[in-house]
């Protein structure tokens, strides 16, 4: 990780840090999908753990700013009218930005609009990745070199909160997981809610499945997933170990692929429920930690499963800019597990992914569930 700046900015100040006694007003920016925005919680939370702890306002757009809202590490959220907004809503958005008076603006993701914008609202501490040519609005430049994909995406935008806590001369602080960790705590109510509508057993895992890309992530086909989950069953029924209740989520317009899956695996004989409609995009997030492990491909779900620090299990292409690695959850290391194709096959062939293998690893770790039961579960009837 590599600091530049550039030549003397109209806009700096002397001093680019808050006055002793006052509160650092930053403006963070990740304005794109999901599950960019949900791998951004890292760094809001190591920015919030530095002390004095900042003012932290988020610019997001207006699908994820439902969890913008429920980020405690965020302290105010500003909507992001986007690229293709009218004139004047750009103008309303440039207006507010001078209003607030911000002292940084971190930008995890960079577009030349929005470096202009926090150039233009005159934000005198400006720090961005230093890539493309949206980085000449930036007074302070990272060079982390992201295409390399040499570290998970979450390290990445945490390296750039760090570089903004010692610009602006704050101390340290340590944030670890869960990043969530009021969704976390929800645990068991999100638990008792589950089973209030579906015949489940606290004795089975509960093992959420999630076959929507959200047309953005490569992932397995139902089938695939059909076959792994019937096969991850029948590895622990031949341990005798608990076999697992499947809840099969879906995003907006996956809700008929996710019938179909469940009519399938019913009909393999396995215990599979179609998830009760959740209140909004925060509802569902917050659903999601009543699982015992998360599967998915490189989606948003799978990294809002990841801030709760539930079991994620991911399937990636193996295209240098999607490895496992680069979008790693951001969960404890033992709870996450990872599946790609080899290298020797095509890196968006996902049909390669050796999937007796991946049921095994799987059913593995659903069996280690045994040997350390949950204790926020009040225990239902089979």
């Amino acid at each position: 990780m590599t600091f530049s700046s550039n030549s003397p900015d109209p806009h700096s100040l002397e001093s680019q840090s808050p006055g002793n006694n006052s509160v650092a007003r930053v403006l963070v920016v990740r304005n794109d999908k999901l599950g960019d925005f949900m791998l951004a919680w890292p760094a809001l939370a190591t920015l919030k753990a530095a002390a004095p702890a900042p003012h932290i306002t988020a610019l997001v757009p207006s699908y994820t700013a439902p969890m913008a809202e429920a980020c405690p590490w965020i302290d105010e959220v500003i909507l992001d009218p986007g690229d293709e907004a009218p004139a004047s809503e750009q103008q309303q958005l440039l207006k507010t930005l001078r209003e607030k008076a911000f002292d940084a603006q971190l930008t995890l993701f960079s577009t030349p609009r929005i470096g202009w914008l926090g150039w233009r609202a005159r934000i005198p501490l400006r720090l961005a990745p230093a890539t493309k040519w949206a980085q000449i609005f930036y007074n302070r430049r990272i060079t982390q070199r992201r295409s390399q994909s040499a570290k998970p995406e979450y390290v990445y935008n945490r390296e750039l909160a760090e570089a903004l806590i010692k610009a602006l001369g704050l101390t340290p602080g340590h944030a670890t997981p869960p990043f969530w960790p009021e969704g976390s705590a929800s645990r068991a109510q999100e638990r008792q809610a589950l089973a209030a509508s579906l015949p489940l057993s606290a004795e089975r895992p509960w093992v959420f499945l999630h076959a929507g890309s959200g047309g953005s992530a490569v992932n397995l086909s139902l089938d695939a997933y059909a076959y792994l989950a019937c096969e991850v069953d029948r590895q622990l029924a031949a341990g005798h170990h608990a076999r697992p209740h499947w809840i099969l989520t879906a995003g907006p317009g996956e809700e008929a692929n996710a019938d179909a899956l469940t009519e399938t695996l019913t009909a393999h004989g396995l215990s599979a429920h179609r998830q009760p409609p959740q209140a909004g995009l925060a509802g569902f997030s917050r659903s999601l930690a009543a699982a015992d492990a998360f599967i998915a491909g490189s989606t948003g779900p799978l990294h809002v499963a990841g801030c709760l620090n539930v079991i994620t299990i991911g399937f990636y292409p193996a295209r240098r800019s999607a490895t496992p690695l680069r979008w790693q959850t951001c969960n404890d290391d033992d709870r996450r597990l990872a599946f790609h194709p080899p290298e020797s096959a095509v890196e968006t062939d996902m049909t390669a992914i050796d999937l007796e293998a991946a049921a095994t690893a799987i059913a593995h770790r659903l069996a280690a569930l045994e040997a350390a039961p949950s204790t926020d579960i009040i225990r239902e009837s089979p």
